[in-house]
């Protein structure tokens, strides 16, 4: 990543079911192993069984749009396709061929952080890759085509990538409900009758028993790395915390004074040594109502200095969301690191490598503040005051602790375990695409408003799948 390569390549899927059925049999002693979740329960499964039934009988064309808040999402699914689906077939007296297994779109980055076997791994599971900050019509061309022509349906992250948090949805992206008015357009002009549904999949995460003492002991490493002092916060948050269930009253005021410590020394980082404007923390606090406010217009405006940083440098227009942001960032950086010129090294002169590994060293620094917003993109900074569970209490410190693994160069994906977890998956009603199609196909015009309402529909359903 600190050295200029050549483009990246394109890693076709290669769909391997020995391999396939070996990680099966693997599988729930491996999520045991690896993410401490002890239960995996499904509602509604009898929906996906009659899908896949309706799919092996060459009825319909189907995707999995699901959730993506934590990185152990697809080893769930994998265990809901693998073990739980199944299950329940047996139980209706529905076969089903095996295997029950879906290929899968996933993003073109992650080998590079997480090891070239896992692009080897994907391959051979089904998966084919996608670089989302532009478009990737080779990777766009592949998700087509098994989408339309696989023996497998689909699976895909609707939100693009994870948000550390269960009960917030980041907005979606419009690439799924494309791909499905895709795959419609190329089973009409293939003159063939199948049926093409969306099916909403929501993802849950809670603790068997609430994790009180790990989070305090989290906390106290990260006061500690911080300097976090005794001092108290300039809103009442005795009273805030009285408000809430006994277990907070010593963990949420320390919570917000560390959150109040690491914006103080973020937001100063940023105006000192990158000269960027912030409103006064004073002045934000003296117009907030509480300290959650002023925390999520401090947050607000970190977050838009942060990027605009990288944008700067790699000269982008400020446009979209922060999710969009953050994509065209990781984007300009690859186009920096994984040069088109630089397709054979053995040309170049030993200068010319120095200065393309100086632009990628340079670009991968500047990813760094993207990367820094990607950690706390969705919080609120009322998250916990509105429902104030274990869960989202340990999820905002995990949130706290990525973020100060990032600046202090650390793996932020090795995330510690605050106990064992439950994991509830609730399997959504179908959305017909092919019932929206002849408004789709109508105009170019009609086509781009049917794709942003089938969007907004998936968005809508998802949000309703959680408890």
């Amino acid at each position: 990543m600190y050295k200029a390569q050549p483009p990246l390549e394109f890693i076709p899927p290669t769909f391997n079911p020995w391999l396939l059925k070996t990680l099966h049999l693997f599988l729930p002693q491996w999520i045991t192993w690896k993410t401490g979740i002890e239960q995996i329960e499904a509602d509604n499964i009898e929906v996906l069984v009659n899908l896949y039934r309706q799919f092996q009988e060459g009825k319909i064309r189907f995707l999995l749009a699901f959730r993506h808040p934590q990185t152990q999402d697809p080893l769930c699914l994998g265990y809901l396709l693998s073990q739980l689906v199944p299950k329940v077939a047996r139980q209706k007296n529905i076969a089903l061929k095996s295997p029950i297994h879906a290929h899968f779109i996933y993003d073109r980055g992650i080998p590079l952080w997480a090891g070239s076997h896992i692009g080897w791994l994907a391959s051979r599971l089904g998966g084919t890759p996608i670089q989302r900050g532009k478009a990737d019509w080779t990777g766009l061309r592949s998700a087509r085509n098994l989408f339309a022509n696989g023996d497998l349906p689909m699976a895909a992250a609707p939100e693009g990538a994870t948000n550390g948090l269960s009960e917030i949805i980041n907005p979606l992206e419009p690439g799924i409900a494309q791909l499905g008015f895709w795959c419609a357009e190329d089973l009409h002009k293939a003159g063939r009758d199948e049926q093409v549904f969306i099916l909403p999949v929501g993802i849950e995460y809670s603790y068997i028993n609430p994790p009180w003492d790990a989070i305090a002991n989290l906390l106290s490493q990260l006061e500690g790395v911080s300097g976090v002092s005794g001092e108290t916060n300039k809103f009442n948050v005795s009273t805030l915390s009285s408000q809430l269930p006994s277990a907070y009253h010593s963990l949420y005021p320390r919570l917000l004074r560390l959150s109040e410590h690491l914006l103080y020394l973020v937001e100063n980082f940023y105006t000192r040594f990158y000269h960027q404007k912030l409103p006064k923390p004073e002045i934000v606090i003296e117009g907030s109502q509480d300290i959650n406010q002023a925390i999520a217009i401090r947050l607000q405006a970190l977050r838009n200095v942060v990027l605009q940083v990288a944008e700067q440098y790699f000269d982008l227009s400020v446009k979209g969301n922060f999710n969009d942001r953050c994509r065209r960032v990781e984007q300009a950086a690859w186009n920096y690191m994984f040069r088109e010129d630089f397709k054979d090294i053995s040309a170049l002169s030993s200068l010319e490598k120095a200065l393309g590994d100086r632009v990628a060293e340079e670009a991968n620094l500047h990813m760094w503040h993207m990367r820094l917003v990607e950690s706390f993109v969705a919080v609120t900074g009322s998250y916990i005051r509105e429902k104030p569970t274990p869960e989202r209490f340990a999820e905002t410190t995990l949130l706290i602790w990525d973020m100060v693994n990032r600046i202090q160069g650390s793996n932020p994906f090795k995330r510690p375990q605050l106990g064992k977890q439950r994991a509830k998956i609730t399997i959504g009603e179908p959305l017909s695409v092919s019932e929206r199609y002849p408004v789709y196909s109508n105009s170019r015009r009609s086509g781009r408003q049917a794709v942003m309402d089938l969007t907004n529909d998936l968005q809508q359903v998802m949000e309703g799948l959680i408890k």
